[in-house]
């Protein structure tokens, strides 16, 4: 693409946008997938023993943490999810009822704010319940990390070459491949603090918890409805802002307010894939054009090479015809010189 061409092509995206175009993002409100699968996290059973962590980490092949999963005094630190541990479990000490512990990963929202701020479609809403990104279409903008309002998303900085988006995708690859048939999380569980399950099954377990064991729980359950709701769940004994989690969220889908947000700036919307789709071609071009000079080196190169073998083959081959030339007229010098010899002696001889 030249230069000219790719500037062309920008200003039609800015002035396409000028013109009214809005963002699609959050246009319409999606439910959730009817029978898509989650988890439901108890925080009444949960005893911070961080064994999800491991069966996470060993599952996902994750790099070992600098202090080993039976090490709690990590716990007397909050701690988050950064693109090498995709959950984490925290300890809350709440007067009057002692330390409460809450796994936190990413919630699968129903409605992913992370999705509806990628305007490369990135991330994807699976059937089965998981928000998944896709390595291969990101471009590295980082929206969804500022988009998300649980801070899941984390981006690798270490790594200059190939950066990638990392969070709990939900076991997403191992359950579609058959390789698991729940998370790694809730099978490494020990007290049943997590359910793996259809997301209606979840709500009943719940309320049927909730009608079992009165006055232990809140009746709430987190997740059914927060930011349009998530197919990750809490039910717990306190105040869920007590254990870390926002109430301040309300009902409203992430995607209707990023919608807005990216109608508000749509040249900014449209001309980023633009400018992203330039860059990317000019650099194909100049990889292209780097990769024509190195053929047409080695090509230069190797007719030189064969040049400069021919040359001293045919060296070589003078230079042997010139020997066997000159030993064959010795041979027949020294056969004429002992003939004459022989003729000699005869004629003394006689």
């Amino acid at each position: 693409m030249q230069r000219r061409q790719f500037l062309g092509l920008l200003g039609a995206t800015a002035a396409t946008a000028v013109l009214g175009k809005t963002a699609q993002a959050g246009s319409r409100h999606f439910t959730g997938y009817p029978n898509s699968y989650g988890v439901l996290f108890d925080a009444t059973r949960c005893i911070g023993c961080r064994r999800c962590e491991a069966g996470c980490n060993r599952v996902n092949r994750l790099p070992a943490p600098a202090r080993p999963f039976d090490d709690l005094s990590v716990l007397d630190s909050k701690r988050r999810t950064d693109a090498r541990t995709f959950t984490v479990v925290n300890r809350y000490d709440i007067p009057g009822k002692g330390p409460v512990y809450r796994k936190n990963q990413c919630q699968h929202c129903l409605e992913p704010a992370c999705a509806s701020s990628c305007f490369v479609a990135a991330y994807a809403k699976t059937p089965q319940g998981a928000v998944i990104w896709e390595e291969g279409v990101c471009v590295g903008c980082r929206y969804c990390m500022i988009a998300c309002p649980f801070d899941i998303p984390t981006f690798e900085y270490w790594d200059p070459l190939a950066p990638r988006i990392m969070k709990c995708h939900l076991c997403y690859p191992h359950l579609t491949a058959g390789t698991l048939r729940v998370p790694g999380c809730v099978g490494a569980c020990p007290t049943e603090a997590l359910v793996y399950g259809r997301r209606v099954d979840l709500l009943r377990e719940a309320r049927h918890r909730f009608h079992l064991f009165p006055g232990r729980y809140l009746d709430h359950i987190y997740g059914e409805h927060e930011m349009g709701g998530t197919n990750w769940l809490y039910i717990s004994g306190v105040p869920f802002r007590e254990i870390g989690l926002r109430e301040d969220l309300g009902v409203t889908p992430a995607p209707e307010f990023t919608s807005g947000a990216l109608a508000a700036v749509p040249i900014i919307a449209a001309a980023w894939p633009a400018l992203f789709l330039g860059i990317y071609a000019i650099s194909q071009a100049k990889d292209k054009a780097a990769r024509q000079e190195k053929r047409q080196a080695l090509r230069e190169a190797l007719a030189k090479a064969q040049e400069e073998c021919q040359a001293e083959l045919a060296k070589v081959k003078a230079k042997a015809e010139a020997d066997k030339k000159a030993a064959i007229e010795r041979e027949v010098k020294k056969a004429l010189e002992e003939a004459a010899k022989a003729r000699a002696a005869g004629e003394e001889g006689e």
